[in-house]
């Protein structure tokens, strides 16, 4: 698959494990999708800029993954709100976050950390669980009937012509709603088999149960997945502004990396290299 431009992936650290890991686990992506690596350092006051340790960890990850040049920023403000400015000025193709494992998506849903995810320009891969993971075999994508869930099928597609990986299609609903179980049923069948039109390993299965994020990473778990994708919802209602969504407890409680993929207009997709 040919490369139209060279993307940036950029990384958000404050020097915990998390975040340290989120580098490492950035190495194979970069190289994949031919991008560059920007590490994004935000303080809060002045001082606090640690640049002496943002060197440090900007060159040993150029040793480690032989990715050169690394490059970083060190900049003044509040973390979730410049991530995503800063994103949106570098028109990054892709943010990686390492999120603490004691930190529940619920606690930080009121603050600004909520709209890091929310209201990224770009996909955003954040990470939970503390296992290094070399490469990606296999994504799982699970599906609903709406709009936005369509769109993240051609990114899967992208990410698996990367990485050669294989796609696993998961189909959850209710067990009270038949018709939406054929509707869905129907969708993920001609989804399989677009997917695999494009030469990329497929299947499909599908759940009955009322516990969506639940049933999705423990599939995920089963599977040995390698990455979970999923798609925001481009507005909350007040019930999910104040209880959370589906989509939002699944990176609360995934220990594997989940892509958020916001919805887009079809010619920013453009940003992978394939033109979709």
């Amino acid at each position: 698959m040919q490369v139209k431009e060279r993307g940036i992936l950029l990384i958000p650290i404050d020097f915990t494990e998390q975040s340290i890991l989120a580098i490492k686990q950035s190495y194979n992506l970069a190289k994949y999708t031919h991008s560059k690596i920007v590490l994004l350092h935000v303080y809060q006051k002045t001082g606090e800029e640690k640049y002496a340790e943002l060197t440090k960890v900007a060159k040993d990850a150029e040793k480690e993954s032989g990715i050169v040049p690394i490059e970083f920023m060190n900049v003044k403000g509040d973390i979730y709100t410049e991530t995503d400015r800063i994103a949106e000025e570098l028109k990054a193709t892709l943010i990686v976050v390492g999120l603490e494992t004691h930190m529940k998506f619920k606690d930080i849903f009121a603050s600004s950390a909520s709209k890091l995810i929310r209201k990224a320009p770009c996909p955003i891969i954040t990470i939970r669980g503390k296992e290094h993971r070399d490469g990606c075999e296999n994504i799982l994508l699970p599906l609903d009937l709406s709009t936005e869930s369509r769109e993240k099928v051609d990114i899967a597609v992208q990410m698996a012509q990367y990485f050669g990986a294989s796609i696993r299609i998961l189909s959850v609903f209710s067990p009270s709603d038949l018709a939406y179980e054929n509707q869905l049923l129907a969708y993920s069948h001609q989804v399989k088999q677009f997917i695999k039109g494009k030469g990329i390993s497929c299947t499909n299965k599908s759940i009955a149960s009322d516990h969506v994020a639940e049933t999705v990473v423990d599939y995920a778990n089963k599977i040995e997945s390698d990455l979970i994708m999923i798609m925001n919802k481009p507005s909350l209602n007040v019930k999910e502004f104040f209880g959370g969504t589906d989509t939002q407890h699944i990176v609360d409680i995934s220990n594997i990396p989940v892509m958020t993929v916001n919805p887009m207009k079809r010619e920013s997709m453009t940003h992978f290299g394939t033109g979709l």
